[in-house]
C-alpha cells in the first residue's frame, strides 16, 4: 500500500482532505496548499500548534492610520462577535472560501467604510465571488444590527468608525495568522477556536444558531 499523494512512500495517517492513507512527509508539505483540509482535522490542528505564520514588519500592515484602542474592542465586543461569527460562518457555507477571500473582503468593507468618513459614500465589492459572499453578508448582518439597535434602543449607538475599526481588528488578525498557503484557513480556524459552535436547537437554522 502506497501513499495516495506521492505513490512512493508508505502510508501513515488517513486524510479526510483527500478521503485516502497518505504518508506523513505529503500531510506536512501538501496541507492546505493542494489539499482542502477540514478544519477539524486533527493532523492540521497539531500542525497549527506547530506552525510559524511569516514574519511581517509593521509597514506591512494596512490602514495603519486607523486606532484601534482596547476600549474600542471593550465597548463593542458583541458586535466583534457578530462580525467574526458572520464572517465564519459564511466561509463555511460557502465552497472554496479561504483566508485570502476573507481578506480580500475586509479590504472592499474597509474601503466602503473610509468612503462613510468622506462623505462620499461608495460600495467597494470585491470582484472575486467568494469574496462577495463575505461582503455581503456581512453588510447585511450590520444592517440587522443596527436595526435591532433602532427596536431596541430608539436609536443606532454603533458609528461608522467604530465599525471601521473592528474591520481594520480583524484584518490585522487575519494577517497575522496568515500562513502564506494557497488553501490556507488559519484565521478561520482561530475563529472557530474563539467562537466554537453552540449547540444547535433541533429546528433553528444556521443564520440563527450562530448569534447564540
Amino acid at each position: 500500500m502506497k501513499c495516495a499523494i506521492c505513490q512512493t512512500r508508505r502510508p501513515r495517517r488517513f486524510c479526510p482532505g483527500v478521503r485516502d492513507d497518505i504518508c506523513s512527509l505529503c500531510c506536512g508539505a501538501e496541507r492546505e496548499v493542494t489539499v482542502d483540509c477540514p478544519l477539524d482535522c486533527e493532523f492540521l490542528r497539531e500542525g497549527r500548534r506547530h506552525e510559524k505564520p511569516p514574519a511581517r514588519h509593521a509597514a506591512e500592515f494596512p490602514n495603519r492610520d486607523i486606532q484601534v484602542p482596547e476600549k474600542l474592542l471593550r465597548d463593542n465586543e458583541y458586535l466583534l462577535k457578530v462580525l467574526s461569527l458572520t464572517i465564519f460562518h459564511t466561509a463555511m457555507h460557502v465552497p472554496g472560501v479561504v483566508d485570502s477571500d476573507v481578506l480580500e473582503a475586509l479590504d472592499g468593507l474597509i474601503r466602503t467604510y473610509r468612503t462613510l468618513a468622506s462623505g462620499v459614500y461608495y460600495e467597494s465589492c470585491p470582484n472575486n465571488p467568494l469574496a462577495a459572499s463575505i461582503y455581503a453578508t456581512v453588510q447585511d448582518g450590520l444592517a440587522e444590527y443596527r436595526s435591532g439597535e433602532r427596536q431596541e434602543l430608539g436609536m443606532t449607538k454603533t458609528r461608522d468608525a467604530d465599525v471601521l475599526g473592528l474591520l481594520v481588528f480583524l484584518q490585522h488578525f487575519a494577517l497575522n495568522r496568515d500562513n502564506g498557503r494557497r488553501r490556507g484557513r488559519a484565521f478561520l480556524g482561530a475563529l472557530r477556536e474563539y467562537y466554537p459552535p453552540a449547540p444547535q436547537a433541533s429546528g433553528s437554522s444556521p443564520s440563527s444558531a450562530i448569534l447564540v
